[in-house]
């Protein structure tokens, strides 16, 4: 989604502006050359230095000192996307009215990329016709708003007008950048790993912290998906997304089934507990008793029953966590299973799998591997799987979604 593009990221004077240092880093983990612009407000807010160390290229902050004599048409033209966050009232009424007052608001009007724009500002002045005029015609010209959020403002007020969450602005730059070769499907991912109670404090689990599991889910919300995020983890609040929230196997068992027939995709992501105690003690166990014997069971094999009642069209997607004879124990699983890929990883490797941001997965189907992902991030590899997704449907079918053949 985000690795080879070129954003440039806009910075007003706002109080909001230190959430900008987020934004940038999380697009340039995510792969993207982050070329960042400060007005001047904003250096009162946070230091050039800050940015520069964390962008793909030093901040720019004039049309007159830069290197390049037309610093804003050189942005403006190689920008796969321009991203304002903050957007203070001021540079939503110069770009709406064509005014090119400074570097950044002569990038905006000398780019043909998508933009968008994340505005943040006191409550009275969000609500102020004269902004909402503005919203309107920056809209109307195809810009895109991330809406604010109600919370904390500056000075201790409390309203709407807080700058969207940098989680919430990285979603809707992707969002922007997407190819929505996903609308109108229906795509059910769970991610997280169970808890299975030994007594109310103890509980049998896994290292899986759910990263992988959502960020496919919002890289299926980014290409037009309707998406639902079964979780055993936490999970972030995005319009669009349904999340529901599990703790066992069996939680999660009758969620899935209960959704899955619905659903054009399938994506098992969680890492769902192999066994569970037989019986969970009512009290906590004291020390003081002695060691307790702690008889298993095993746990209903979701991915197995999803295959065995897989419908026409429905694509399902199992994943398999090893540390050992990777490739073949994920074929295994994939035709034991009957599902139609498998996203296998070495879970020893270093940097890879559980817990880290960062994942290497080979991706199988009937006919061998569909893809490699050498050590990147967890979005890139949501992507490179809903890749696989898409071509495996097109294979199969000739379309994405089984009911609609011309889509």
């Amino acid at each position: 989604m985000f690795a080879g593009r070129r954003i440039v990221l806009g910075v007003t004077g706002g109080i909001a502006a230190y959430k900008a240092v987020e934004v940038c880093r999380r697009l340039v983990d995510a792969g993207a050359h982050v070329a960042p612009i400060m007005t001047k407000g904003a250096s009162r807010f946070i230091g050039e230095t800050t940015l520069s160390a964390l962008a793909s290229e030093p901040v720019q902050t004039s049309l007159w000192d830069e290197d390049s004599p037309i610093p804003h048409t050189r942005l403006g033209q190689g920008a796969d996307l321009v991203l304002v966050a903050p957007a203070t009232a001021r540079l939503l009424a110069d770009y709406a009215a064509g005014r090119s007052a400074d570097l950044l608001t002569a990038t905006l009007l000398a780019t043909r990329a998508p933009v968008l724009v994340c505005p943040a500002m006191h409550t009275e002045m969000w609500e102020h016709p004269a902004v909402q005029d503005n919203l309107a015609t920056l809209r109307r010209r195809g810009v895109r708003i991330v809406e604010p959020e109600s919370g904390r403002l500056a000075g201790g007020d409390l309203g709407h007008g807080r700058l969207a969450d940098p989680a919430s602005i990285v979603a809707a730059a992707g969002a922007a950048l997407s190819i929505p070769d996903l609308a109108g499907l229906r795509v059910l991912v769970t991610a997280g790993g169970t808890r299975e109670p030994i007594d109310p404090v103890r509980f049998i689990g896994n290292r899986s912290s759910g990263k992988q599991g959502t960020a496919i889910a919002l890289a299926a919300l980014r290409r037009g998906a309707d998406v639902t995020l079964i979780t055993a983890a936490a999970a972030p609040a995005l319009p669009g997304l349904d999340v529901v929230t599990v703790a066992t196997a069996a939680e999660l068992r009758a969620a899935v089934h209960e959704r899955a027939p619905q659903a054009d995709v399938v994506v098992m992501a969680a890492a769902v507990a192999d066994f569970r105690p037989v019986t969970a003690a009512a009290d906590k166990i004291k020390k003081a008793g002695g060691i307790p014997e702690i008889r298993l069971e095993p746990t209903e094999d979701i991915l197995a029953e999803l295959g065995a009642a897989k419908a026409p069209g429905q694509t399902l997607v199992g994943f398999a966590a090893e540390t050992t004879d990777v490739a073949a124990n994920a074929q295994d699983k994939l035709a034991r299973k009957r599902a139609d890929l498998l996203v296998a990883n070495d879970v020893g490797a270093p940097a890879t799998g559980f817990e880290h941001d960062t994942n290497a997965v080979t991706i199988f189907s009937a006919a061998g591997v569909v893809d490699t992902v050498e050590l990147a991030s967890k979005d890139l590899v949501a992507d490179r799987v809903l890749d696989s997704v898409v071509s495996h449907r097109l294979l199969s079918s000739g379309s994405l979604n089984p009911q609609s053949p011309t889509s």
